[in-house]
């Protein structure tokens, strides 16, 4: 399973920091900041990739800049603390016959291309989850690249299933990783 990064180890972030590049350096940044000071999550609240975190943070009520680095990276080992590689996902699925799989892309990429095994998420399955799965047993949640599957992971942990993991990188990372007969894709979006 994937360490939890140190703050040594940490990539640097200040205010001077734009916000195009913490959100590649933190994928998770946008989530954070929006969970906490309701930032980045729509218009109203919306930045550029060209602003700086301090310009974001001066906007928004005068956040202080340590204070919301501070949360970004804690929400960073928090992320990083509920991911599963591809090779260790891999490698559970042959130690343990009760790793159970979500799939949370949309039913055209799962009709497209899946992880053998998974099941794609619906209103339906998530009752059935909540009713008749084991909350010990390991369970591996993904999505096309691994950004929206860490807050379903959030969401399972929430209800009691201990070991619900995010899939990092998601399918793609998956296909690259462990899996090559799977197809690689881009979404397209309009």
């Amino acid at each position: 399973m994937t360490a939890t990064a140190t703050a040594d180890t940490l990539p640097p972030l200040s205010g001077d920091t734009l916000m195009g590049e913490l959100l590649r350096l933190y994928p998770g940044a946008q989530r954070a900041l929006f969970a906490k000071y309701h930032i980045g999550g729509c218009r109203s609240c919306g930045f550029q990739p060209t602003e700086t975190l301090a310009q974001v943070c001066e906007r928004n009520e005068n956040i202080p800049v340590a204070e919301a680095v501070e949360h970004i990276q804690e929400s960073h080992q928090a992320d990083a603390s509920i991911q599963i590689s591809p090779v260790d996902f891999a490698k559970l699925r042959t130690e343990r016959s009760d790793v159970k799989v979500l799939d949370v892309r949309t039913r055209e990429e799962h009709e497209a291309v899946a992880i053998p095994g998974a099941e794609l998420v619906t209103q339906e399955l998530v009752q059935e989850v909540f009713t008749s799965w084991d909350k010990n047993a390991p369970l591996i949640i993904y999505d096309h690249t691994g950004d929206r599957s860490l807050d379903a992971t959030a969401y399972f942990l929430g209800h009691g299933f201990a070991e619900a993991k995010s899939l990092t990188g998601g399918i793609d990372a998956y296909s690259v990783e462990v899996d090559p007969s799977l197809p690689r894709y881009r979404v397209e979006i309009e």
